[in-house]
């Protein structure tokens, strides 16, 4: 007999740049957020871009991307990281709900601008606006990551997404 009101786990990956203690503290928060609903429904994995693969992103049911702005543009960790699973994402991945934020210096805005363009090839679903963490180190950066994971996590876990 099958248990009809069985529901099965969900995953939702974060994956981030993390070169300096503060980025690795946002990555560290948006996991913390996203575990702090404490579901049974969802498993929280996060990965630094470099040892994330296309697998990480096949078996999601939402991801959050972290990076920096580097020079008006995502970090290259980031972009290598998109150039290594974007084919093999590519219409396996259409629609997964996806949340980015930015350690911006600056404005955030033409980082965010280019992470969309490779988005809106995989075709990716935008579930809010992105987090942009801007100018000087604030401790608050830390709270809105944790808030950015704990809101996608319960939108995963509501099937809101």
């Amino acid at each position: 007999v099958i248990n009809i009101y069985c529901k099965m786990k969900k995953k939702l990956t974060i994956i981030a740049n993390t070169p300096s203690i503060n980025t690795r503290l946002l990555l560290d928060q948006t996991a913390l957020g996203a575990k702090s609903i404490q579901s049974n429904l969802i498993d929280v994995q996060h990965y630094e871009a470099s040892k994330a693969d296309h697998n990480c992103v096949l078996n999601s049911s939402g991801i959050i991307i972290g990076t920096t702005e580097n020079l008006g543009y995502m970090s290259g960790m980031i972009k290598d990281f998109f150039d290594r699973i974007y084919y093999e994402c590519l219409e396996k991945t259409e629609g997964l709900p996806y949340a980015i934020y930015i350690r911006a210096g600056h404005d955030g805005t033409s980082t965010d601008m280019n992470i969309k363009k490779i988005i809106t090839g995989l075709k990716w679903k935008q579930i809010q606006k992105p987090v942009i963490l801007k100018g000087d180190w604030n401790q608050e950066f830390s709270q809105q990551c944790h808030t950015l994971g704990a809101t996608m996590a319960a939108g995963i876990e509501s099937n809101i997404y």
